[in-house]
């Protein structure tokens, strides 16, 4: 159409998410979601929506995205569950690792920001961490747990893995964080010897 600027959605989303994730939901502005994208403010609202609409395109996004790995790496929980649990840190790790992304989680930083979230906002992180507390539990109680314990290291690993997010940013190294990792694999490892 003549004199209408096209754009890419996969690439304007990719860069908002970015934005986000690298500043957070607080420290971005509209102007920054601007540069980042490369349009212009009417552009972001009319083609993508406003700041709330749009974060919330971009953490589902996220969530998406990882979440289909996150399913990958716990595929084989009914029969090796730890194995399992140690697959689905490694997605966290290698997101961590990879120069090209920034520090940490979005779903972290969403959630740390839920206090100065807008309600529908702060209900969709909210969200994001339960959905990846019911697909571990979901994982766990494949791998033989009870109810009870998939829920409790559900809720751990969880954490954990949130914490890896929040440590990376804060400077924690590799080998670090695997260290930490390998505390919760072994201690799911054990609970899963003395229960079966």
């Amino acid at each position: 159409m003549a004199g209408k600027k096209q754009f890419d959605m996969d690439t304007a989303l990719d860069a908002a998410m970015i934005q986000f994730w690298r500043a957070g939901y607080a420290d971005t502005s509209v102007d920054d979601l601007s540069r980042a994208t490369g349009l212009n403010r009417s552009s972001i609202y009319s083609s993508l929506g406003g700041k709330d609409t749009l974060f919330l395109r971009c953490l589902d996004r996220y969530a998406a995205r990882y979440g289909d790995k996150y399913d990958a790496a716990l595929s084989c929980a009914a029969s090796e569950p730890a194995a399992a649990v140690r697959a689905f840190f490694d997605v966290t790790l290698e997101r961590i690792a990879d120069p090209e992304l920034p520090d940490g989680c979005l779903v972290a930083q969403a959630a740390m920001a839920i206090p100065v979230l807008s309600q529908g906002v702060a209900a969709q992180a909210k969200e994001a961490l339960g959905f990846q507390r019911s697909r571990l539990r979901a994982a766990l109680k494949a791998g033989r747990m009870t109810d009870q314990d998939a829920e409790a290291f559900a809720e751990h690993v969880a954490a954990v893995n949130q914490s890896l997010a929040v440590m990376s940013r804060a400077g924690a190294g590799p080998a670090q964080l695997r260290a930490i990792v390998g505390v919760t694999v072994d201690a799911l490892s054990q609970a899963l010897r003395t229960r079966t």
